[in-house]
């Protein structure tokens, strides 16, 4: 069936194989569908031509497809057909109008089965009866196996798991539809069961609650059981097993409070007793302290709460229709220790408004109007402990007409307060995950540097592009799309990809920790450099007109660090090396359906990756562990170091000192077993009852 199928394909697709280029046709002209909906486009003049979606027959006798005409089949009565006509191109939208959702008790027109629909449709361009083109769909659609019934609003009371599970199938998690490794789902049919019977979901998750763990005596049911197991094993009720969390006197751990909860109020008058790190700060009226900050989207959301002891510096882009100010600087802060303070404000006026004003719209309008706005504003947290000392706040206001867009910049910035020089951030050497990679330029009189990648806004290109910094410990990829003309020279665009590339690395060295002096060379480490070819050697220009080999088209930036240490608890991590390399390509000039296009694009991208390696080299395996690995608990079933399991530090089930007890009075007694079997013990014995 499937020869008959890919044959009827082939003849239908044959009289395309000679088809003139001003013929119309199908774009794509088959399509293999497997969802509700897919498009295709009508190449030609859509003028009086009818658009029609038919089942596509097929011969009974040989079982291939036939060719539909246009004086009328079968049609498909679940099938909806939209066509949005153009100059030369029309959009052909076929969509399926049943319902996919699978069977629920008491519910009709639904799915009986997963797969769905399983159809050959055939859409037909005809004109007076003459068929100019056709498009074969064949549809193989699986069933919606989403829930989507009535949730009821009762609060579900959840028992404690101490004392009974948590339900009878706990990876059921899917109504009305077969959970796939859950072999204890009741939708489950016996048919579906046996595609993954062998690899069912084990322990709580796949519905056994209770299996019994290796050191249980009642467990004696494991292949190969050792002799001395009855003397080692453990008593314990199937009620407090470890799966649930529970054995004997063993701990629960509390969960994890959210960064951005409010803190409980304890007392009138006082909220908390101090800022942990990530904690959100509090104004007085128990509200959060927001500055505009960016969202996982790309997009500045005002209402940011401002996290404790977690810096961060953005860009926003606004106009004077969408310009909103932020909060007013004379709202009061929770200290943390229950007092309020005031904020210490220093205004400012921009004179240099180019650093702000990125761009401008074309006005109809012959009036401007003009207002004073807020440019930037710079904020430093002065801390200690857990509470905050005092805040200095420094507003930038300039003047922002109608049709300018203009960059906002929010910086926040914690300083503790036993540190004199504000280079120095809050307390922490080392980096921290988010936090922005220190860089600097050693061969310039200012030793600020950058290391950014790219931010495309707008079509993409990267003439409008921005940069963003490089945040540690998050690897990112970015690009941008340069233009390049037909007749580019190759050694010209070499040179303009590679400065395009070098704009993004401002520097020559990069700060082993968040606090690197700039004073001391010592903190920072040199920029590895490898460049894509070598100046000295001619590098082949390209020979053919639109194809230019070896162009240095990606930037890998590789950043080695390590975990150097901790404070209060902290991991402090510090970066041990950084190189930079390019990845070339061959550029060749894209034509389109029409080659009357001067301008094609050439992709640029820069990618950082972060490599973590031990701090230490670690210590060789000795001859012995090599070479007698029946020794090694992590490489072996079995584990003869732990033979005296139940007196070890790792068992947790009774107190120490209890286990201790029991393990010597076991002792005792197996000595006196030994000493009672002894042939002179019996000849002393018998001598001292005559």
């Amino acid at each position: 069936m499937e020869a008959a199928f890919f044959g009827a394909l082939l003849l239908l697709a044959a009289p395309c194989l000679g088809q003139r280029a001003w013929d119309p046709v199908f774009q794509p002209s088959f399509i293999h569908m497997s969802g509700s909906t897919v498009n295709s486009f009508f190449l030609g003049n859509s003028s009086g031509v009818n658009f029609s979606v038919i089942l596509s027959p097929i011969d009974e006798e040989t079982g291939k497809l036939q060719l539909a005409n246009c004086s009328g089949s079968k049609r498909a009565g679940d099938w909806n057909l939209n066509v949005t006509p153009g100059m030369n191109t029309s959009k052909v939208t076929v969509s399926l109008t049943r319902n996919l959702q699978l069977c629920l008790p008491n519910v009709t027109d639904c799915c009986t089965a997963p797969l769905c629909v399983v159809e050959t449709l055939q859409v037909l361009a005809c004109r007076d009866s003459v068929m100019l083109a056709h498009l074969l769909i064949q549809a193989e659609i699986y069933a919606n196996s989403s829930f989507t019934g009535n949730v009821s609003e009762n609060a579900t009371v959840i028992p404690n798991q101490v004392f009974q599970p948590l339900g009878s199938c706990p990876c059921d998690l899917t109504a009305g539809a077969c959970d796939v490794r859950c072999c204890c789902d009741p939708e489950c049919t016996p048919d579906l069961k046996q595609l993954f019977n062998e690899s069912c979901f084990t322990g709580v998750f796949g519905g056994d609650v209770n299996p019994p763990f290796d050191q249980l005596c009642s467990s004696q049911s494991m292949e190969y059981t050792p002799d001395w197991f009855p003397f080692l094993c453990v008593q314990s009720s199937l009620n407090n097993t470890p799966f649930l969390g529970y054995f004997y006197h063993g701990s629960t751990s509390t969960p994890k409070v959210p960064s951005f909860k409010i803190p409980l109020q304890s007392s009138p008058g006082k909220l908390f007793t101090g800022y942990r790190q990530g904690d959100p700060i509090m104004t007085e009226e128990n509200e959060y302290f927001t500055i505009p900050q960016r969202s996982m989207a790309g997009q500045c959301v005002g209402n940011a709460p401002v996290a404790y002891l977690q810096n961060f510096d953005v860009k926003c882009l606004s106009n004077l229709a969408s310009y909103r100010e932020g909060l007013p600087h004379d709202v009061r802060i929770n200290s943390g220790t229950g007092d309020f303070i005031q904020q210490n404000v220093i205004y400012r006026t921009i004179t240099d408004m180019g650093k702000f004003i990125t761009g401008s719209e074309s006005l109809h309008t012959a009036e401007i109007l003009c207002q004073n706005v807020t440019f930037a504003e710079h904020y430093t947290f002065i801390w200690k402990d857990k509470s905050i000392e005092r805040i200095n706040v420094t507003v930038f206001l300039g003047s922002l007409c109608n049709g300018e867009i203009l960059t906002q910049r929010f910086t926040v910035q914690f300083l503790s307060l036993k540190s004199t020089n504000a280079a120095e951030l809050f307390g922490n050497p080392g980096y921290q995950v988010g936090e922005p990679v220190r860089a600097a330029n050693m061969n310039a009189s200012d030793t600020f540097g950058s290391l950014n990648i790219w931010q495309p806004a707008g079509r993409g290109l990267c003439m409008s592009a921005t940069y963003t910094p490089v945040l540690f410990g998050l690897d990112s990829l970015s690009g941008c799309i340069l233009e390049v003309g037909v007749n580019e020279d190759c050694s010209l665009l070499r040179g303009n990809v590679t400065e395009k590339l070098n704009a993004l690395i401002q520097a020559t060295h990069i700060g082993k920790r968040d606090n690197s002096s700039y004073s001391d060379l010592n903190d920072w480490v040199e920029i590895i450099r490898l460049d894509p070819f070598n100046s000295d050697i001619n590098v082949s220009t390209g020979s053919l007109k639109g194809i230019c080999p070896d162009i240095p088209a990606n930037l890998n930036i590789r950043i080695i660090f390590a975990d150097v240490g901790a404070v209060e608890g902290i991991p402090q991590q510090e970066i041990l090396a950084v190189q930079i390399s390019y990845s070339t390509v061959i550029w060749q000039f894209q034509c389109g359906l029409i080659c009357e296009n001067s301008i094609s694009f050439l992709p640029i991208t820069a990618s950082v990756q972060f490599i973590k390696v031990p701090a230490q080299p670690p210590i060789p395996m000795t001859r012995f562990q090599i070479n007698y690995t029946e020794f090694d608990c992590n490489r072996n079933d079995v584990c003869w170091p732990q033979l005296f399991y139940p007196l070890t530090r790792f068992y947790t089930g009774e107190p120490y000192s209890q286990c201790l007890a029991k393990g010597l009075s076991l002792a005792f007694l197996v000595l006196l077993a030994a000493i009672m079997s002894n042939p002179w013990f019996s000849k002393l014995w018998s001598s001292s009852l005559v």
